[in-house]
């Protein structure tokens, strides 16, 4: 334990005596040196960048260019232009008045497919569950690549896009890993490398059960049985990736990779199965949580043989396979928020009845009676919304500027901490704000009938949408324009010999991106229009479920609600909009 306070501590330290990163947007540059700057920003780049020669000793540049080496480098993806923004908008509007003035539905069962018996994909599903190897070879290469990531960032390139560490973790895995949720669910919690290590430092098997269990085997405390931990680390990681710029700090990065891994062998050790991954990690929450609009879950093949089942080897395991490590019993469990899709349950079943299913999109954050509201998740789920909003704002142009302004009221010279972490608190503040006065609208509307925290926890849901499918449209910018070249990454991961990037690399790299831009702007639209119209659904199924009359009432009863959704989503187009500033 004492280990992972120093390595946080370090970190932190590292951050605070050395804001201004000169690999990545995020940092934050001081104060003073804004101010200086701000009176020449319009044409000083491109005057500093064609004048001065490449070869100039760094002892004689200029002072503002010692302060801001890369600022003339700095590159804009272009924003979502209007030809795409207004048909969406128009879509969005006449799905508004068609909520608006049309009955809720009544409250149905969505069917499902076994995915194992469909065409293409049932042979692939079936290899999966019929041992534990295929995913333990996935495990090896996950692993390994999570190690080479490490190596590459203590001991690689400072520059982040020649650096395995960064260019890797902040613009392949972590886009690719939310892609994921959209075709597989959790799956990634599967191979986390994370858990996968640990678990092997722990209990010195590959797959087979370690019975008794090597470390202290303790019941989770009642305190940390919830999502609160992982919200904070959310939050924190959050901090840390925007404010000090971790993104383009691969020493940093591989510092975060050791603390996480740290953290799950802690927790493995102190506590009886996987602890840190229900409670505590934050990428698993937060594809926990995404995954309840998932189109594929794992479910029972007929419920009717887990009714009557007496020995739930899903739950206790048998004799080679752990037992379920997040405590769900498949039978009895309908949301995917804390399942691992470790496929235990599916090898230690004696009758082989737990399967992937595909479902519809959304359905289990549809229905009241599948994903069951709680108090500390709706936090989440709004924490968020507001921190992926607070992602994007932090790529705009004018976010700086924005940030010494309130350093600037605030009186805070230096690394402006505070300004940063109020502006982040303050827009995740005002997210849960507009969503609280909603609630309280849509709660007057239906004249109090039904209590103010019961309406807040089960709309939270419609939250969901609105985050997933912005992170999406989002990250599919940074993927299209800026991911390196693999072969390049893996043959040269320290990024030896390599100088950084030219202002002109860079732009030529954003605009040929790897998507066609009719086809990217088409998807970032439609990504937009789909994360609305799904909100709105979760609104109409979950309003039937909470108000007294249910399918009687037409929609404008939850009209503050569409106005909260409408909002949020106007808010994330400008977003997309605006050009956004490249990662490195």
């Amino acid at each position: 334990m004492k280990q992972i306070i120093f390595a946080a501590l370090l970190l932190i330290a590292q951050a605070w005596n050395a804001p201004a990163f000169a690999h990545t947007e995020h940092g934050l540059a001081p104060v003073e040196k804004h101010a200086q700057k701000a009176p020449t920003q319009q044409a000083a780049p491109a005057q500093v960048d064609d004048s001065a020669p490449d070869t100039l000793p760094a002892e004689q540049a200029p002072a503002e260019e010692e302060v801001y080496p890369d600022e003339p480098m700095e590159m804009l993806h272009p924003g979502l232009p209007e030809e795409w923004r207004y048909p969406a908008g128009a879509i969005m509007a006449v799905i508004a008045l068609w909520a608006l003035f049309t009955r809720f539905p009544g409250q149905s069962s969505p069917k499902s497919i076994n995915l194992a018996t469909m065409p293409f994909v049932g042979p692939v599903v079936r290899f999966l569950n019929r041992s534990p190897y295929p995913l333990l070879g996935i495990r090896f290469v996950s692993v390994a690549v999570f190690l080479m990531v490490v190596v590459a960032g203590l001991f690689g390139t400072t520059y982040p896009e020649h650096n395995l560490a960064t260019a890797l973790v902040w613009n392949l895995w972590w886009p690719l890993v939310v892609v994921s949720v959209l075709f597989l669910g959790t799956a990634w919690c599967a191979i986390c490398p994370w858990n996968t290590l640990a678990n092997w430092l722990v209990r010195w098997r590959l797959w087979r059960r370690r019975d008794p269990h090597p470390g202290r085997n303790r019941k989770v405390p009642r305190y940390l049985q919830n999502v609160w931990p992982a919200l904070l680390m959310f939050m924190g990681l959050t901090w840390l990736e925007t404010g000090v710029g971790v993104t383009g700090w691969p020493l940093a990065t591989a510092l975060m990779a050791l603390v996480m891994l740290v953290l799950s062998i802690v927790f493995m050790l102190l506590y009886e199965r996987k602890a840190f991954c229900r409670y505590m990690c934050p990428v698993g929450r937060t594809l926990g949580f995404y995954s309840r609009l998932a189109p594929v879950s794992v479910r029972p093949l007929e419920q009717s043989t887990c009714d009557t089942c007496k020995t739930l080897e899903c739950y206790n395991g048998s004799k080679d396979i752990e037992p379920c490590p997040t405590h769900l019993v498949v039978g009895r469990f309908s949301q995917n928020t804390n399942c691992l899709s470790c496929g235990s349950c599916m090898l230690s079943c004696p009758k082989k009845n737990v399967t992937w299913r595909l479902r519809p999109l959304g359905s289990e954050a549809k229905d009241q009676a599948q994903a069951r509201p709680q108090w500390d998740g709706a936090w989440f789920m709004l924490a968020l919304l507001g921190v992926t909003m607070f992602h994007g704002l932090t790529m705009m142009e004018f976010w700086r500027d924005w940030v010494a302004a309130v350093a600037g009221l605030l009186n805070e010279s230096g690394t402006p901490i505070i300004s940063f972490t109020l502006a982040m608190l303050g827009v995740c503040g005002g997210v849960v704000l507009a969503y609280a006065a909603a609630i309280g609208l849509a709660w007057l509307f239906n004249k109090r009938a039904t209590p103010y925290k019961t309406l807040f926890v089960s709309f939270a849901f419609v939250t969901l949408p609105l985050a997933f499918v912005y992170h999406l449209a989002h990250n599919l910018d940074h993927l299209s324009r800026e991911s390196a070249d693999l072969v390049t990454l893996f043959t040269n991961p320290f990024g030896t010999g390599l100088a950084p990037l030219s202002a002109s690399a860079k732009h030529d790299m954003m605009m040929d991106p790897i998507l066609p831009e009719v086809a990217m702007y088409t998807l970032q639209a439609g990504l937009m229009v789909l994360g609305f119209w799904l909100a709105v659904q979760i609104v109409r199924h979950r309003g039937n479920g909470q108000l007294a009359d249910g399918g009687g009432v037409k929609g404008w009863r939850l009209a503050p609600l569409l106005a909260f959704i409408g909002a949020i989503t106007a808010t994330n187009l400008w977003l997309m909009a605006q050009g956004m500033v490249m990662r490195f």
